[in-house]
């Protein structure tokens, strides 16, 4: 399992399924070589300052660490996202929901493509220029 480090990389992802999760969000995406499943980690400065984000950072480290590669899907890049939950989040409860971020299936995507509910236009687009 490899990092993800390119800014290319992280927004290539951001496009895909999204899982969320209290302390995280788990974003995928499939690759089309057969490289090593690769993983970024990133915590907005929203969500603290600069030693809690990297105490965020290192909690969602570890749980990658300790979970099954098996659970994770060969070919994909995923992005873990965090919240501020996953300082005060018990550690084997943020475990089991990496876990079933892992197994569920793409409930929606971040531009509008497969799976997004509600697809239907919207208000505005029925309306009549005027």
């Amino acid at each position: 399992m490899d990092r993800l480090r390119q800014r290319a990389d992280f927004l290539a992802v951001a496009n895909g399924a999204r899982v969320n999760s209290p302390a995280f969000v788990l974003q995928s995406r499939s690759r089309d070589d057969s490289g090593p499943i690769r993983i970024g980690f990133t915590v907005t400065k929203k969500n603290g300052n600069a030693p809690e984000r990297n105490r965020i950072r290192r909690r969602l480290r570890e749980l990658v660490k300790r979970l099954d590669p098996v659970s994770m899907q060969p070919h994909h890049d995923y992005v873990l996202v965090g919240r501020r939950d996953a300082l005060s989040r018990d550690f084997t409860t943020m475990l089991d929901d990496l876990r079933i971020a892992f197994t569920k299936p793409a409930r929606h995507t971040a531009k509008g493509q497969v799976g997004r509910r509600g697809s239907s236009p919207g208000p505005a687009a029925s309306r009549k220029p005027d």
